[in-house]
């Protein structure tokens, strides 16, 4: 059986994806799970079998810093993990391909997209897409009908998102929250919708999950749901944009119909749950990665599977973190913990 090594990018807490990709590389013929993050005391460092420091996603140099670790380690899959890196990783992809290294991120076209609040909305309700209305502040209209909500365009964990219930409101808040979009409010029961396709822009499974507690944007405790509706929604916006590797669809269900406000193409927090329920995305990577091949597995998974979340830790005596440099190139900064 052949070997794979996966590089986790900005695996920060990401300790779970860590471990379902280390146990999938186990099942399939072995392999090494790497990640890099910016800080060396990140919990999922020291889940990984190895660990490199890196500059921030933003930077100059950060992609060619990737690129160099992958090339230097025998990567064979790449995993971003946060919006900042996606488009441009999803621009270099030709430059990973020519060395035998695969990317699971969408094309540079839907990252931008999906990067952009208002965008992603725009964009599904032009394809015939239930989307919440979106406007900009000099979009809204004489009159708008409260309540609202507003958050960062580009942002992402729920971060400066509020309700807006009066006019007071929503003047302060556009002054308040960075470059804001303004959205319908969407009443209802909230969804995240895990899907995985493969390189070729085609699902191979998706997973609806009902948000029933949220904590800093992050599900607290949910459940698998089989609904349809959702199903078909996925579906939907597969085919409105082209995805590669994970994505996640959030949603309301508002007059039993339902409505995305956001699209996310990488993994999500709740990927756990997913994963427990029997849709084990890492698996299904290696194997794309691995060139094997992945049937699609729409609907198989089991469904009202709980996740209950708490706080753990890794307790580290007196950790003696030792940072080595990596030959990287010009502008990048790499440095191995060990």
């Amino acid at each position: 059986m052949a070997s794979l090594n996966v590089l986790i990018t900005a695996a920060s807490r990401r300790v779970p994806l860590v471990r379902a990709f280390r146990r999938a590389l186990d099942q399939l013929g072995g392999g090494t799970v790497i990640v890099t993050d910016v800080n060396p005391l990140s919990p999922a460092v020291y889940a990984a079998d190895r660990a490199f420091r890196v500059s921030m996603a933003s930077d100059r140099g950060y992609v060619d810093g990737i690129f160099a670790i992958a090339a230097a380690a025998d990567v064979g899959l790449v995993v971003p993990t946060i919006d900042d890196e996606l488009t441009p990783l999803a621009l270099a992809v030709p430059a990973f391909t020519e060395e035998g290294i695969r990317v699971a991120v969408s094309n540079a076209e839907s990252t931008r997209v999906c990067n952009d609040k208002h965008a992603t909305c725009r964009m599904l309700s032009a394809k015939g897409i239930a989307a919440a209305a979106s406007y900009l502040p000099d979009q809204l209209p004489a009159d708008p009908v409260f309540p609202l909500f507003i958050k960062p365009r580009f942002g992402r964990g729920s971060v400066a998102a509020f309700p807006v219930r009066t006019a007071r409101e929503l003047a302060f808040f556009l002054d308040y929250v960075p470059e804001p979009v303004i959205e319908e409010y969407l009443d209802g029961p909230e969804y995240t919708i895990d899907m995985l396709c493969d390189f070729a822009g085609r699902p191979l499974s998706i997973v609806p999950r009902e948000r029933v507690v949220i904590r800093a944007g992050v599900t607290d405790r949910g459940r698998t749901s089989k609904d349809p509706r959702l199903i078909a929604l996925a579906e939907a916006c597969a085919s409105a944009l082209t995805f590669a590797g994970p994505v996640n669809i959030q949603c309301r269900i508002v007059e039993e119909r339902p409505v995305v406000f956001e699209i996310n193409a990488r993994f999500s927090g709740g990927i756990p749950l997913t994963i427990a329920a029997g849709a084990d995305f890492p698996r299904m990577l290696a194997e794309l990665t691995l060139g094997r091949r992945v049937a699609p597995a729409i609907g198989c998974f089991r469904e009202n599977v709980w996740i209950t979340n708490y706080e753990t830790a890794i307790i580290l005596e007196e950790p003696e973190i030792k940072l080595e440099p990596f030959a990287a190139s010009a502008g990048s900064t790499v440095e191995e913990v060990v």
